[in-house]
């Protein structure tokens, strides 16, 4: 629950003169030059994300995440993709099944922005496969594709 995660709060001067801001980039001072994968995601896998990279130490990886999904900010997102000049790959990582969630209905907008971005990157998946159900019902499965899913956003 991010209810009373430390790092899910908004300020009261967010919320009274700050904006919406439709995609927030990276949060931790890292080398744009030295990163090679950057990690899309919309949500709680945000945090994830965050403390598993983190936890590696990884100075290679950016998080970024999508905050509206309709219309799909690809303007917002080319430019916080401009500083990272070495990407190698990007990643869409979501906790829903491949068929549900944004991967569904926006690759086509991220998979444009990354072409504009760098022609030969590719807009890669990291999450649950296709399933008519959007959670396996039980909690040792749902643990475990949850660790695929992180892992896979780090090395697909």
């Amino acid at each position: 629950s991010l209810l009373r995660h430390k790092l899910a709060i908004s300020t009261l001067e967010d919320l009274t003169e700050g904006s919406f801001q439709t995609v927030i980039g990276e949060i931790d001072q890292i080398d744009p030059s030295k990163v090679e994968r950057l990690i899309m995601c919309s949500g709680k896998v945000y945090y994830d994300l965050l403390d598993k990279r983190r936890n590696e130490g990884r100075e290679d990886i950016a998080v970024v995440r999508i905050e509206q999904l309709y219309p799909f900010p690809e303007e917002d997102l080319a430019e916080v993709l401009a500083p990272y000049q070495n990407l190698k790959s990007i990643v869409w990582c979501q906790e829903e099944p491949m068929n549900q969630g944004a991967w569904y209905c926006s690759q086509h907008h991220m998979r444009r922005v990354a072409v504009a971005h760098k022609k030969e990157l590719l807009l890669q998946y990291a999450g649950r496969e296709a399933s008519a159900a959007p959670a396996v019902g039980y909690a040792s499965m749902h643990a475990e594709q949850q660790e695929k899913l992180l892992q896979d956003a780090f090395t697909v």
